[in-house]
């Protein structure tokens, strides 16, 4: 499993607007739901959360080379060629955006949503980035995550990839859902990438998928929403019926996924 180049890494961070730049609509009006609500504030000094991020941030420094350095680099693309890539072995066969393009378009919509309020939390809570405040290697460098509006480096706390690739999740999980358990498992994993990345701190990642099922708890209330998921149902129903392109390294993957990140507390195993 390679990474990609730093140029299309450049490309695909450009993409990521969390819905404030142009795109489908999402499902929810404005104003109808607030995360702000929902998600903890983003850990200050003294807080113990923020003392974790650091020890957090420092461990997993451990992981740069290695194969799930790999992959957390590889997961950092966030364009729909890239992310149905990324959770082809959950499913079972290759998608693509030829193939899934009614899954495309209910996710699109969803992380419009989602992404909208990560956004904002963002804005609201202005948290540094780990490599701002520690010193460490990172998957991307300092100026693909640079705001040259505001002359710094963007905000941590949401992690918007984490809330996009946790929305992924969630929608594929009720599209395929007796593939739900391993589609589940690849979103944690996608969103616990930028924390192997040391972009973002763990309690950012947290913060993120929380902030998408939060927010999804509210789409999936709306009948448009349910008529776009049953047409992507169907749609990858009948590609897993039909002689639909296997995925390749779906052994390696999972072997990726079953490792563990974080340090284990006292009297834990290694991994699971």
């Amino acid at each position: 499993m390679k990474p990609r180049s730093l140029l299309a890494l450049a490309v695909a961070l450009s993409s990521v607007g969390y819905a404030q730049s142009a795109g489908p609509a999402g499902y929810l009006a404005a104003g109808e739901f607030d995360v702000m609500g929902v998600i903890e504030p983003a850990p200050r000094p003294g807080d113990p959360r923020y003392d974790a991020d650091r020890a957090i941030f420092r461990a997993t420094r451990s992981l740069v080379g290695s194969e799930r350095y790999v992959l957390a680099t590889n997961d950092v693309q966030t364009r729909a060629p890239a992310m149905l890539q990324d959770f082809s072995c959950a499913v079972g066969v290759a998608l693509t955006p030829e193939n899934a393009a009614r899954l495309v378009a209910v996710v699109q919509r969803a992380t419009a949503d989602t992404g909208a309020q990560a956004g904002r939390a963002k804005e609201v809570y202005r948290r540094e980035r780990p490599y701002v405040i520690d010193e460490g290697p990172t998957c991307q460098s300092p100026a693909e995550l640079f705001d040259a509006r505001a002359n710094r480096a963007s905000y941590d706390y949401p992690s918007g990839h984490s809330t996009w690739g946790w929305t992924w999740a969630l929608v594929l999980a009720s599209a395929v859902p007796d593939r739900a358990q391993q589609v589940l498992e690849r979103g944690r994993a996608y969103s616990e990438s930028r924390t192997v990345c040391g972009v973002h701190n763990q309690s950012a990642v947290e913060a993120g998928m929380l902030a998408a099922s939060a927010t999804m708890a509210v789409v999936q209330a709306k009948p448009a929403y349910h008529a776009d998921l049953a047409a992507a149902r169907a749609e990858l129903r009948a590609l897993r019926a039909g002689p639909a392109e296997a995925p390749a390294d779906c052994g390696a993957e999972a072997r990726l996924l079953a490792e563990r990140i974080l340090p284990p507390l006292a009297g834990e195993p290694a991994t699971p």
